[in-house]
């Protein structure tokens, strides 16, 4: 077997979470929403150009507590990005908070943030 790299990542959510991760994936880290499986349950897949790349599953009920009080061994997704300063703008003009790294002794440069479920997003940029 030969891994390739990352094909998506889950996200499990209640329906009431649905606007706003509609509006995060969307609109804050600008994945395109896309086709979707006719599963019986709802939810929303953001595409990268021509991969659905974030699944997200609205399983749970609207009165359970949620998110999860933790995410397990799950640490974060990371996504490869261009436009490091363009995306600083941007998440500063929604009010999104995050926090930079850069990598030591790698021409790369991390964003942190977090998803409306508690979900920790990195967006790796060039430098």
């Amino acid at each position: 077997m030969t891994v390739s790299g990352l094909d998506h990542v889950n996200i499990r959510c209640r329906p009431s979470d649905l606007p706003a991760l509609r509006r995060f994936w969307g609109e804050v880290i600008g994945l395109a929403e896309g086709d979707r499986p006719d599963f019986d349950f709802p939810g929303i897949w953001f595409w990268a150009g021509a991969r659905p790349v974030v699944h997200i599953a609205a399983r749970a009920k609207d009165d359970e507590a949620w998110p999860p009080r933790d995410h397990g061994a799950f640490g974060h997704v990371a996504f490869r990005a261009e436009g490091l300063a363009e995306t600083r703008r941007r998440l500063a003009e929604q009010g999104i908070a995050f926090q930079e790294a850069p990598v030591p002794g790698f021409p790369l440069h991390q964003i942190f943030l977090r998803d409306p479920t508690g979900l920790m997003v990195e967006l790796t940029f060039a430098t």
